[in-house]
């Protein structure tokens, strides 16, 4: 028989709060703070950051009364700035006006920072406004000077908080978009309740669970009414005389207004206080004290849909995740940008770590279908899941991975061809060499491709050579890379025999063209090269013997051997070979040594 769970075990109590936002929640904890939002593609975004504490403020907020008062304006702080920041995923970014740019240019102000800043002013000053100076003022045109100490004379100005604060909450719950950060707002209050009833956090068990909270705002903007009634008729009653002593009306205003500005601070961290008493007690004896604010709960929460449980569910478990673990890294928004602004961030950020902008270009340019020159002006906003896959790649570019591999193919003489660590990327220069070898093959000749690597020479020959009666061999010592060798003929269509053979090995009969591109890098100079190239590139497609000339020698001694009289040798070398290499090659009736489009001697036409 199953024993009863006792009144403690039902309940948990948790620390975490939360505020609503534009299709979203945000939850706070005692170490962070996580913000989910529904972007416009319909997937949850979390963003969270770890709440960065001094040892004043941590001091600070243990003292009574004034950790109420710091509480208050660090949330408005940060909740004006986490409305600002959901409002950047759920909506579209747009482009900055000249106004903005011109601000950001000469003044070196961020204008969202310096709107976020207003619109957090101007709603302290609208709630200052509405809340104190209009029921002051009503209530002076109520009652005679004689009775403004009095009880009925601040009840009455309670009243009227009161009344202005309903009125203010119907009239904003006629827009849309403000009904739905309510929705959001009973959301989050019932996640924090289902995890407070021990219940497993699902949008069905929060369902289940009251959309109103004991630890509501609500709750606090009314104990702050309340108290500010007992509070200012007890200074009124202490002012009283020098308010008198004020003829000019409009002065005695003044002054009364200031004196519950400057008495505000005390309302607040009484209030907090008082609201922090209320929560810890399910008491029904604290009922009639709770109930005004509860009321009020009615107004600024509604019930809300499944999918708005799904996001408060997700911002409260990962802030309860950091909360638990320190080591749980941050997480950001994945925000929509204009392909120009994204390149330039990219561009910055990849110029940060060492790594060209113009791979920066490509990655977007290839990816968004977008000309690499036209970059610079595509005002085109690019979606939250593309901006997600294009980060996934930068991030894999920023670990070094070269570009080519990360984006999975390249452009090699019109063909795509597939690029990974099997088999070294095709350079640009190659490409060259075998143009060279489709111009040299005519009609019934066969082509061998000697160290083919990728297949790029191979594939790039048999597309030239298509309606003509040209066979191509591709040879590799490499089985992984002859395995990519035949993706890339298969996806090129292209008719190619393959042949793993450590150079002429394995290779039977006689060819009219042998082109080969083979590893010419010095070995001591390995460890010289390039990251991407030195920690992803196969080493061995590279790495051509002490001088960088083994290949070559093996070159020369063997390819005429498989050449037909008349046949040709087509030869890459390395920066500063192409004579060394030429002079080894003395079995063939004469050699020609070319330049790349650099001015590099690079190509190398041996004829036997």
């Amino acid at each position: 028989m199953k024993e009863k769970k006792t009144k403690k075990e039902k309940n948990k109590r948790t620390y975490i709060g939360g505020q609503a936002v534009l299709e979203g929640v945000m939850m706070r904890g005692k170490t962070a703070y996580a913000t989910a939002v529904r972007d416009p593609e319909g997937h949850i975004q979390v963003e969270s950051r770890r709440l960065n504490t001094s040892k004043r403020m941590r001091v600070v907020s243990r003292i009574p009364l004034v950790r109420g008062v710091v509480n208050f304006v660090a949330s408005l702080v940060t909740g004006s700035k986490i409305l600002m920041r959901s409002a950047e995923v759920y909506g579209d970014e747009g482009e900055p006006t000249r106004f903005e740019k011109w601000c950001e240019k000469k003044l070196h102000v961020n204008v969202m920072s310096a709107v976020s800043f207003l619109a957090t002013l101007l709603g302290v000053v609208l709630a200052v406004v509405l809340f104190v100076a209009l029921p002051l003022w009503l209530s002076n045109l109520i009652f005679p000077e004689r009775l403004w100490w009095t009880i009925g004379y601040n009840l009455a100005q309670g009243g009227l908080r009161l009344a202005i604060f309903v009125l203010y909450i119907v009239l904003i719950t006629a827009m849309k978009d403000i009904r739905r950060v309510f929705m959001y707002h009973g959301a989050e209050h019932k996640t924090i309740t289902c995890f407070e009833r021990g219940m497993e956090l699902t949008p069905a068990n929060a369902k289940s669970c009251p959309r109103l909270h004991d630890r509501c705002g609500t709750t606090f903007l009314f104990l702050v009414m309340a108290v500010s009634i007992v509070v200012f008729s007890v200074v009124n009653w202490l002012l009283r005389g020098a308010f008198s002593g004020i003829e000019n009306g409009v002065l005695q205003y003044l002054a009364q207004f200031g004196v519950k500005l400057l008495f505000l601070p005390l309302v607040a961290g009484l209030s907090y206080e008082v609201l922090k008493l209320l929560a810890k007690s399910q008491s029904k004896i604290l009922l009639p004290i709770k109930a005004p604010g509860l009321a009020l709960q009615l107004l600024t929460t509604r019930e809300p849909t499944d999918d708005m449980l799904e996001v408060a569910i997700a911002a409260f478990q990962k802030v309860a995740e950091m909360d638990a673990d320190a080591g749980v890294p941050e997480t950001d928004f994945v925000v929509s940008k204009s392909v120009r602004k994204y390149t330039e961030e990219l561009a910055a950020r990849f110029a940060a770590a060492g790594i060209d902008r113009s791979d920066a270009e490509w990655l977007v340019s290839l990816q968004t279908g977008v000309a690499r020159s036209a970059l610079a002006s595509c005002d085109t906003v690019l979606a939250p899941s593309r901006m997600r896959a294009l980060e996934a790649l930068a991030a894999e570019r920023l670990s070094g991975r070269p570009l080519w591999y990360v984006l999975g193919s390249c452009s090699f003489c019109g063909l795509e061809l597939k690029t990974d660590e099997r088999a070294l990327i095709p350079r640009p220069e190659t490409e060259m060499l075998a143009e060279m070898a489709a111009k040299t093959a005519e009609e019934g000749d066969k082509v061998l491709d000697m160290c083919t690597g990728s297949g790029c020479i191979a594939c790039a020959v048999a597309a030239a050579a298509r309606g003509k009666n040209i066979s191509v061999t591709a040879a590799d010592a490499s089985a992984p890379a002859l395995e990519l060798a035949a993706e890339n003929a298969k996806a090129c269509g292209a008719d190619i025999k393959l042949i793993q053979s450590d150079l002429f090995s394995a290779v039977k009969g006689k060819f009219n063209v042998i082109v080969c591109n083979p590893p010419y890098i010095r070995t001591g100079d390995l460890a010289g090269l390039q990251r991407e190239v030195r920690e992803h590139e196969p080493l061995s497609a590279l790495d051509g013997g002490e001088d960088g000339l083994d290949f070559y020698r093996r070159l020369a001694a063997e390819a005429p051997k498989h050449l037909v009289r008349g046949g040709t040798l087509l030869l890459e070398c390395g920066q500063g070979q192409a004579q060394a290499v030429a002079k080894l090659l003395q079995k063939f009736d004469y050699t020609i040594v070319s330049r790349d489009l650099e001015g590099v001697e690079r190509y190398i036409r041996a004829v036997l």
